[in-house]
């Protein structure tokens, strides 16, 4: 139960940063990122892989890539539904959501999770 908390806040803490860093992605506050961290986790689990499943094509002839486009998908799906969370374009996503798994990944490696 630990270890699903700390990757939450993790994941928030990703997001709140790209937000800082990126011009295109707006949180709210942290707050915001907290539920947009909660609706990504959900969607990856619920959405992600019937997305995968019938784009598994698209992704063998791509070599994996056209998952990067699924998460960006991810990511505007999340801005949607979260008030307080807006993606300003397609792009913006892709780029998002590369430094939201780049930043969750050194925060998971810096945590030892």
């Amino acid at each position: 139960m630990v270890h699903i908390l700390l990757m939450w806040l993790i994941n928030a803490l990703a997001v709140y940063a790209t937000a800082s860093l990126l011009g295109g992605i707006y949180v709210k506050s942290f707050w915001a990122a907290l539920i947009v961290a909660l609706v990504l986790g959900l969607i990856n689990v619920i959405v992600k892989p019937v997305l995968v499943f019938f784009s598994i094509p698209f992704i063998i002839v791509t070599l994996g890539l056209f998952l990067l486009i699924i998460n960006a998908l991810m990511l505007m799906l999340a801005a949607a539904i979260v008030d307080g969370f807006s993606v300003d374009s397609f792009g913006w996503a892709f780029l998002g959501s590369l430094v939201i798994s780049f930043v969750s990944w050194i925060l998971s490696s810096i945590f030892h999770i």
